[in-house]
């Protein structure tokens, strides 16, 4: 078998027309349409009606990350603007859930959009508050070859992410060309929405209403929830000829026993986006892990991005087998979650572990989601792309659904 490292992205691109990207959401969300791929058949139906294509008695996952308001516009006291775009807290305040609930100081890893216009000393904004000024500050410590660590200071002693809440813009992506509204900050935001920490939301779940919930429960169709804190490596375009030359952002992955055990148990397991699919994915090499011994301690458990392909390949074991290991494992160390980050890669000629189906939209062309389908849907995810092209789906993370049934 092939090696993903040996993928020429080449090989995974599509002419995406502007006009065929989707720049804001339809007025209802599960108005949209739904392309349903089932083994090498195409049709396609709208989203209030996608039950109808789920088996029943199956288990759908759905990432209840919170897309964090992490887009932060300064103005300079000479008048000039500077953007900061939050990647991620920085290690020290361990997971990002915890770190968003730190109060009145915090250093993150950022982007800054017109750095060499800011020389030195804090920047400042400012909000009328009940009792005296609600402030944000932000001082810049270092430098990074991509990046810079920032240090944000604020009063009164809220938590970040209400601080973010009051002071950013919703980080829609950049390829939307266009600057973020007000109506992004509900409809960039799933309905289920919990967990703060992803600067990117996980869009397939950007489809479900209420309405189609309820119907999953007519149909006897369980749902369950893990949580991956979406990066800015998302967007990330794989700029290498080959994979071999690009590394994946590594996510955190936020999960409970019980969810464990409702994978062990639905022979039927659909995730609702590629963060869902990465997530449960990588607890089935968690479970190889904990099952060879090869994890004395958190940091070996992790996933990291090629060793699926390489030092576990080998080791097939079922999903019970793998999962009911890794339970122990929490068991023995009395773990109540499991938080932690996840590296892994889904790529051609990758074969799923414990996802039976994938909810997902459509994604950019030479893109690690693109292979990710691909890897699901061999070369088919060119005939899925091109019923899309030709059918008026709309692209991208406002834009249509597909179903994938393998």
């Amino acid at each position: 078998m092939p090696h993903p490292k040996d993928l020429l992205i080449a090989d995974f691109s599509y002419e995406l027309p502007e006009d065929k990207i989707a720049s804001h959401p339809l007025a209802t969300r599960d108005a949209s349409k739904v392309l349903v791929y089932d083994k090498g058949a195409i049709s396609e139906t709208v989203f209030g009606t996608i039950t109808d294509h789920l088996p029943p008695d199956s288990l759908l996952v759905f990432n209840n990350s919170k897309v964090i308001q992490s887009r932060l516009s300064f103005t300079k006291p000479t008048g000039g603007g500077i953007e900061i775009f939050i990647l991620e807290p920085c290690g020290e305040y361990g997971d990002i859930s915890g770190a968003m609930k730190t109060e009145g100081s915090i250093r993150c890893n950022c982007l800054v959009g017109g750095a060499k216009k800011w020389k030195a000393g804090k920047l400042e904004m400012q909000l009328d508050g009940n009792v005296e000024p609600v402030v944000l500050r932000a001082e810049m410590i270092e430098k990074k070859s991509e990046s810079y660590i920032i240090e944000f200071n604020w009063h009164p002693e809220v938590d970040f992410a209400t601080a973010l809440e009051l002071f950013g813009n919703t980080p829609i992506p950049p390829y939307l060309n266009r600057p973020a509204d007000e109506s992004d900050k509900e409809r960039y935001q799933t309905i289920y929405a919990k967990e703060d920490g992803s600067v990117a939301a996980p869009t397939a779940g950007l489809h479900f209403t209420p309405t189609v919930m309820q119907s999953l429960q007519v149909k006897n169709i369980q749902t369950a929830f893990v949580t991956l804190h979406v990066g800015a490596g998302t967007f990330k375009p794989v700029k290498s000829e080959r994979i071999s030359g690009h590394e994946i952002h590594a996510e955190f992955i936020d999960v409970v026993p019980a969810l464990i055990e409702q994978l062990i148990v639905y022979p039927a397991v659909i995730p609702v986006g590629t963060t869902s699919m990465r997530t449960i994915e990588s607890l089935y090499w968690m479970g190889v892990k904990a099952h060879l011994d090869m994890a004395p301690d958190l940091a070996a458990l992790e996933i990291k991005q090629w060793e699926v392909y390489d030092s576990l390949a080998s080791h097939s074991i079922t999903k019970q087998v793998a999962l009911s290991a890794l339970q122990q494992w929490m068991k023995t160390r009395q773990m109540s979650r499991l938080i932690l980050r996840t590296q892994i890669l889904i790529a051609p000629p990758y074969q799923a572990k414990i996802a039976t189906s994938l909810i997902t939209n459509f994604h950019q062309p030479q893109s690690t989601l693109l292979l990710l389908i691909a890897a699901l849907a061999g070369d088919d995810w060119k005939k899925m792309y091109r019923y899309a092209l030709y059918n008026d789906f709309r692209f991208l993370s406002y834009g249509d659904s597909c179903l994938i049934k393998w």
